[in-house]
């Protein structure tokens, strides 16, 4: 018997929510990498199957914003995993429109604070209990810089990651004396192939967001933090990284130069 492979420790396991797209699939792709046991998740079971394929994780098909979904989750966690779970990496959410407060459409707001919001606090209550019984919990959320710095046209979008921040915030309280860590990632401007599209609609003005801009983060980028976070020895806490490009000095403002 190969007495160093029985010693071996069983590998971490973590559940990333949002995982077909952008920060989401490249932190899948990084902590399988790492040697972590992975269940992405996200609504498209398409692309689930094509990174199950790629990568080598566990899939599922979620909706964050339905209770009947994310109980599906916790039974297939329970299934892989066993009652124990390491991380709940909670990427899913989104932006729509840029429209301002005086003419704000509600049913966007709505969505987004479904998504953003309750969906983050849908997951969480779920996956907590299995967080605790690990005994190395640790829930990460990725958030915004627009959480953190208001800007015209991004109010509704602003309102709903503040909220996520509050909850963070208030879980990391919360959970104080527990061997559970609470981490925020807070990105700036990150060029994916949905975001901006997603929010804006049409593909022209969704490439204009990066006109200009010398080396916007990449989801890769943002996925090498959220490594770092969740594979720093467990008394380290890292509560609140804000990652931006250097070109980026606050939400609003974002140092453009001709001919890029």
């Amino acid at each position: 018997m190969n007495t160093a492979a029985a010693s071996a420790p069983a590998p971490l396991t973590a559940i990333v929510t949002g995982a077909t797209s952008g920060i989401g699939r490249a932190t899948a792709q990084r902590l399988v990498a790492d040697g972590w046991r992975v269940l992405a998740v996200s609504r498209r079971q398409e692309r689930l199957d094509a990174l199950a394929a790629e990568i080598g994780c566990e899939v599922l098909a979620v909706d964050v914003t339905s209770d009947e979904s994310v109980n599906r989750l916790v039974a297939r966690s329970v299934e892989l995993f066993g009652p124990e779970l390491n991380a709940v990496v909670h990427v899913a959410g989104g932006a729509l429109g840029v429209d301002p407060v005086a003419e704000a459409d509600l049913e966007k707001w709505q969505r987004m604070y479904d998504i953003n919001v309750l969906g983050a606090v849908r997951v969480t209550r779920a996956l907590l209990p299995a967080l605790r019984e690990s005994g190395r919990g640790d829930l990460l959320y990725v958030t915004s810089v627009a959480g953190h710095e208001p800007y015209p046209g991004g109010s509704g979008y602003n309102a709903a990651k503040a909220g996520e921040h509050m909850l963070a915030a208030a879980a990391r309280l919360e959970l104080n004396g527990e061997p559970i860590r609470v981490i925020e990632v807070a990105p700036g401007m990150v060029r994916t192939e949905e975001f901006s599209l997603v929010r804006l609609g049409d593909q022209e003005k969704a490439d204009a967001v990066y006109d200009g801009v010398e080396q916007p983060l990449t989801a890769e980028d943002c996925a090498d933090v959220i490594s770092y976070a969740l594979n720093a020895p467990h008394h380290v806490n890292l509560d609140l990284i804000t990652v931006r490009p250097l070109a980026q000095a606050a939400a609003h403002r974002v140092a453009r130069h001709q001919g890029l």
